[in-house]
């Protein structure tokens, strides 16, 4: 935690975004645990966020454009999003209202004191689901998309990313994996995909961009808790479904967009959004060969892997 010109400061990076907290109390710029191993020091932010203390939130403005139902609710205008936080301790009222621009690069994180004064323990800012929608959107400005999956490194130099729906057998896979062989388990449920630039020298001592594709961890894991930072090249895609024989079958490109698209987290009520997800999945399937794996749970779907060529 870095204190300067008056303001508290705390970095994290999650899929290759860096966000930079900014407060005037040190609890402003608290990161929940799950955020502390993705803590960085860097100059440059991608995002940038400053979290006031406001006496109460007026109601929100500009038209409603999603509703969650239970937690958080979206509103916006022509310049900036509003998202509300609800929880039914505080009753009808936010405990905290995030604005935005509309490129997700600068943001005012406003913590109602209306209803945390009387709250008996203090309320980190970045709590879940804030975090991660904060993350969905901006990821929406880039080569990049946050997808349902388990990503695995190694042991044999080739790193899968298993990509399945809830009950698809991701934390078994990752628990499989783990018990057999010395591997890294990025994620088991939610795992960032993006397109990185490389700049290799040329034999004519000319640069030349090469374009390659990465999975990163994130702080939301599964059942097994799997959450690391880091990354790795990825070199193949399965999608996961429960079956017999441990079958693998390549997918075509159009096959292999609408299962990753299918289990991808896209903020669907702009469709600048959901156009920028199908293109860069797209991107995605023409680098990556992707496969239905239909498998059972034991150690045969490992080893079934390791031995396969593509």
């Amino acid at each position: 935690m870095e204190e300067a010109v008056g303001l508290y400061r705390s970095h994290f990076g999650i899929g290759g975004v860096s966000v930079q907290l900014a407060g005037r109390h040190s609890a402003d710029v608290t990161l929940v645990p799950s955020l502390e191993p993705f803590r960085i020091e860097t100059l440059v932010s991608d995002i940038n966020i400053r979290v006031e203390r406001v006496d109460r939130l007026p109601p929100p403005a500009g038209r409603q454009i999603f509703d969650s139902g239970t937690t958080w609710e979206l509103h916006g205008g022509e310049a900036e999003f509003q998202f509300d936080f609800n929880a039914a301790m505080f009753g009808d009222r936010p405990f905290k209202r995030l604005l935005t621009d509309r490129n997700f690069r600068r943001a005012t994180l406003q913590m109602n004191e209306d209803c945390l004064a009387s709250f008996p323990r203090a309320v980190e800012p970045l709590g879940y689901p804030l975090d991660e929608l904060l993350i969905m959107h901006r990821l929406t400005q880039e080569k990049a998309i946050e997808l349902h999956g388990v990503g695995i490194v190694g042991p044999n130099g080739v790193n899968n990313l298993f990509v399945g729906h809830s009950g698809a057998g991701k934390s078994t896979t990752a628990r499989l994996w783990t018990s057999l062989h010395k591997v890294e388990i990025l994620s088991d449920d939610r795992i960032i995909v993006r397109e990185n630039d490389r700049e290799n020298v040329r034999e004519d001592n000319m640069p030349d961009q090469e374009t390659q594709i990465f999975m990163y961890g994130t702080p939301w894991h599964g059942e097994a808790h799997f959450a690391l930072p880091q990354r790795a090249p990825l070199q193949r895609i399965c999608i996961l479904e429960h079956g017999q024989g441990n079958i693998l079958t390549r997918l075509t490109r159009s096959q292999a967009v609408a299962e990753l698209f299918a289990r991808a987290f896209v903020p669907f009520h702009h469709h600048e959004y959901v156009d920028s997800a199908l293109s860069f999945l797209e991107r995605v399937a023409c680098t990556i060969p992707c496969y239905r794996y239909s498998f059972e749970p034991d150690e045969r779907a490992v080893e079934r892997i390791l031995n396969f060529r593509d």
